[in-house]
């Protein structure tokens, strides 16, 4: 790597993740992800990265402009992030409850993961802090394509493919692809 090379990756990049890291605030975090693009880190709950987990693209989308946005929000929130896991560019999770992403998951890029509602549906309760939260749980190798709104409550069965800009609302069994909004089985694997 040449010498503009490696002042573009320090200032562009480096400079990004260590703002990023500084700005984290959750507390209750172990395993260390393999960063490429800036992450931060928010809330009070648990956040637990596995073995040879991955964030971020080089050669993607959202490198530049672009950070990934992990946040168990309350005490008693609890993120799982498995082994051999890799997240593009300008990820996130709104954790109340939990998330599970088990092992050898790949996520594409601007994909988000929320286990809430973010305010409560009923008018007269939309202002109250904790709206309703169900576990969600991304089976083993699985693939999210990008582009991809997983919602509160599902669950995603081993093997399957969600295909690109999909909503997934309800559970996805095992060794299927599902496309859409909202998200269906297209067909089997």
């Amino acid at each position: 790597m040449g010498i503009i090379s490696r002042i573009k990756q320090f200032c562009f990049v480096t400079l990004r993740i260590k703002k990023y890291e500084f700005l984290s605030d959750c507390k209750r975090v172990s395993g260390k992800p393999k960063l490429f693009h800036p992450l931060l880190l928010k809330g009070n709950g648990k956040i637990r990265f596995g073995n040879n987990v991955q964030i971020g693209v080089v050669s993607s989308p959202y490198f530049f402009s672009g950070y990934t946005y992990i946040e168990a929000r309350n005490v008693c929130s609890e993120i799982n992030i498995g082994n051999n896991v890799a997240i593009n560019n300008a990820f996130s999770i709104v954790c109340f409850s939990k998330v599970t992403i088990k092992d050898n998951v790949l996520i594409g890029g601007n994909c988000s993961i929320i286990d809430n509602d973010g305010h409560d549906l009923n008018t007269n309760k939309r202002n109250q802090e904790n709206p309703n939260s169900f576990p969600v749980c991304i089976g083993e190798n699985v693939f999210i394509g990008s582009n991809v709104s997983i919602l509160k409550g599902v669950e995603i069965g081993d093997n399957s493919i969600i295909g690109n800009g999909s909503v997934v609302t309800k559970d996805i069994p095992k060794n299927v692809v599902a496309a859409g909004n909202p998200a269906k089985v297209i067909r089997n694997l």
